[in-house]
């Protein structure tokens, strides 16, 4: 398989290592990219596997509350430019107003609700397609309805996060939602992890492991892998990481003060899962010029 300038890009991307490292690993491993983010890892060149939802359409994420309901939509357009138009920001409030109003349980459902003008979310997105030239999608819809305290943030109409939150006030809950916005943990605690994640992790950092460590005692080299697992798990759980607003703590003690406990959140980031298309315009114009 020819090892791609893109290939080791992606590589590069998703595991921090160097060019020249990401090129050895993509020879060796035939070209597969996570065999390849692995090896990296087992060579101890690599960072934690950062690979997430491809993030490339445009688009924008609202939000609409009303005590302890709360909803987020992310409606996507084709440019960064339409996604700050003013006919586009109103259809995206519009549309998280219906959503919550409507109760909708999907973006499919979505399309049929009555907007505060009569006519349906569907109707009126054809109405935005034809003043802003461009296709418009209602893509997503997460909601929360509960009787716990409820938070709905919204960073920059890029990232939304919805959490519930058992215990503690709304000002704890609309923290934490911060938090999950900035930090995006994969997991809520230690318990949610994956019993397949935690054997990799073993797998790869005993690989990592010099032959003087590996021949230490049983017993010793458990604590030794059992510490380092701790610290990844706690990098990749709610409850293990610093907490954005005060660093000096975990969020599982911030939560323990407060007698609260996270009961589950959901985030969306603009775009995630959705690869866009990197038009190549030189070769464009010159296969039309009949010169490629």
């Amino acid at each position: 398989m020819e090892i791609t300038a893109s290939l080791v890009k992606e590589l590069r991307e998703r595991t921090g290592a160097g060019m020249m490292e990401c090129k050895k690993a993509l020879t060796e491993n035939s070209g597969d990219i996570d065999v390849s983010a692995e090896w990296l890892r087992k060579q101890g060149l690599a960072k934690a596997d950062k690979k997430a939802g491809r993030i490339a359409a445009e688009g924008r994420i609202a939000m609409a509350q009303s005590g302890h309901k709360a909803v987020l939509v992310e409606i996507n357009s084709e440019t960064d430019f339409v996604a700050k138009d003013e006919n586009f920001l109103a259809f995206t409030e519009s549309v998280a107003q219906a959503a919550l109003a409507s109760g909708a349980a999907d973006a499919e459902a979505l399309k049929s609700a009555k907007l505060a003008s009569g006519d349906t979310v569907e109707e009126t997105r054809a109405a935005v397609i034809a003043k802003v030239g461009e296709n418009v999608q209602v893509r997503r819809l997460a909601s929360i309805d509960s009787a716990n305290n409820v938070a709905a943030y919204v960073h920059g109409g890029r990232i939304g996060v919805l959490i519930e939150v058992k215990g503690g006030d709304v000002e704890l809950a609309r923290g934490l939602a911060m938090h999950v916005a900035a930090m995006n943990p994969p997991h809520v605690k230690a318990s949610d992890v994956p019993a397949e994640f935690v054997a990799k992790e073993k797998e790869i950092e005993l690989a990592k492991m010099t032959d003087k460590d590996k021949a230490k005692p049983a017993d010793i080299l458990e604590k030794i892998i059992g510490g380092k697992i701790a610290k990844i798990v706690n990098e990749v759980t709610l409850y293990g990481q610093p907490y954005v607003l005060d660093t000096n703590q975990s969020v599982e003690a911030v939560l323990k003060a407060a007698g609260a406990e996270v009961i589950g959140f959901q985030r969306l980031a603009v775009g995630e899962g959705i690869e866009k298309v990197v038009e190549d315009y030189a070769a464009e114009v010159m296969k039309q010029a009949g010169l490629a």
